[in-house]
């Protein structure tokens, strides 16, 4: 979770003096969404003051999932804030180069594979029991049985690719 959230607080911004009244709030919603605030690696403001008299402050916030290694921590880029007064904000992903082991499995149309499969289906449906299918438990337990028909019909008539 990320953005301008317009909070100074001194939880974040070393220039701000005082906690404001929004801040446990926000925290309660990142924290309701596992999340934690994240801190820059290499810290600064977020926002540059167009007026002099203001200060810069750290109002743009990210929050990220602590224990997930993939995303580890965000940068700001000071440089690259031209024309908006607000620094660009990026999340570094961990990307790793892994393996994907796909298994493809098919019924060639028109085969006799695909006739014994939708038999299969068929007959199983034929021979499920819905008559009494008057609870919520009851209806849960029938789609699980279909489901287990057309799991078995696939696994059985069908092919590795």
């Amino acid at each position: 979770m990320t953005g301008d959230f317009n909070i100074r607080d001194s939880n974040w911004d070393p220039l701000a003096h005082h906690h404001s009244i929004y801040t446990d709030d926000l925290m309660t919603i990142a924290d309701s969404l596992g999340l934690k605030l994240s801190h820059p690696s290499n810290p600064g403001p977020t926002r540059f003051a167009n007026n002099p008299y203001d200060s810069n402050s750290i109002i743009d916030l990210v929050f990220l999932p602590p224990y997930n290694l993939g995303f580890s921590k965000h940068v700001l880029h000071p440089k690259m804030c031209k024309p908006s007064d607000h620094v660009p904000l990026t999340i570094e992903v961990d990307i790793r180069n892994t393996d994907i082991n796909i298994v493809i499995r098919s019924i060639k149309k028109d085969s006799e594979e695909e006739l014994e499969f939708l038999n299969s289906i068929t007959n199983g449906v034929l021979k499920l029991n819905i008559s009494n299918t008057v609870t919520e438990e009851k209806l849960e337990s029938s789609v699980w049985k279909l489901a287990s028909i057309f799991q078995n019909a696939w696994t059985i008539h069908s092919k590795l690719k």
